[in-house]
């Protein structure tokens, strides 16, 4: 497997002030790789900094072998990376079919495909994506992200405040998108299901990487020491 996404060295700012100070993970092709670490240890800052989502980024970040450091967004989104962004963001005024096709690029992920692997969105097509349910809007965000075809989807909190039921089939979702190869970087507070699913870890400590491995080398005493509230 080759490197898909290698970040190393890095440093971030909002303004004037530092948040990230050396933050280093890798994703390989095909792999899910988890980011981990209590609130506010910089998870969030990483994704921005990796979208080129900050107002100042030092370090080295690539993508597909190339450096996409201090490029604009959209750039950087059309290399290949889709993120399902915290806070469940729909177009709220556009169908569920709208939603979908407004971020449709050729591939293998269209419109039947998304909606084998949410049947929900099938059935709601028609309807506004305001009147859906707030795990009925998180699989329409994660189904749109698909539509762009990413080389790696990243999954920003992507179970966080739904119902038990709803999580269970997110993480089904995920899954079976592992099973389909393709590339995932995760952050998410539910250890047990990261744990089972993912190929590597990495933790942040105020705005370093502090530890990284296999999830099976994930003691109950690093747990505790980075990961207890």
């Amino acid at each position: 497997m080759s490197i898909l996404l290698n970040v190393e060295g890095l440093k971030a700012w909002y303004e004037n002030t530092q948040v990230l100070y050396n933050v280093g993970l890798t994703v390989e092709e095909g792999q899910v790789i988890s980011l981990m670490g209590r609130n506010g240890m910089g998870k969030s800052t990483t994704i921005s900094s990796i979208l080129g989502m900050m107002s100042r980024v030092e370090g080295k970040i690539e993508f597909a072998g190339t450096s996409i450091t201090s490029i604009p967004s959209h750039n950087i989104a059309r290399k290949g990376i889709g993120l399902v962004p915290e806070g469940r963001r729909v177009f709220p005024n556009l169908s569920v079919l709208e939603n979908l096709t407004a971020a449709s690029t050729s591939g293998p992920w269209g419109l039947q495909q998304v909606y084998n692997l949410f049947p929900k969105l099938e059935e709601r097509s028609k309807q506004s994506a305001s009147t859906l349910s707030g795990g009925e809007q998180q699989m329409l965000v994660i189904a749109r992200a698909l539509m762009t075809n990413p080389k790696l989807l990243i999954l920003d909190e992507a179970t966080e405040g739904l119902a038990p039921v709803i999580r269970q089939e997110i993480w089904e979702a995920i899954h079976k998108l592992k099973d389909e190869g393709i590339s995932i970087l995760i952050v998410d507070k539910t250890l047990k299901e990261l744990l089972a699913l993912s190929d590597n870890c990495f933790i942040l400590e105020r705005g370093e990487t502090v530890w990284s491995g296999i999830p099976s080398n994930l003691t109950t005493n690093i747990a505790d020491k980075y990961l207890g509230v």
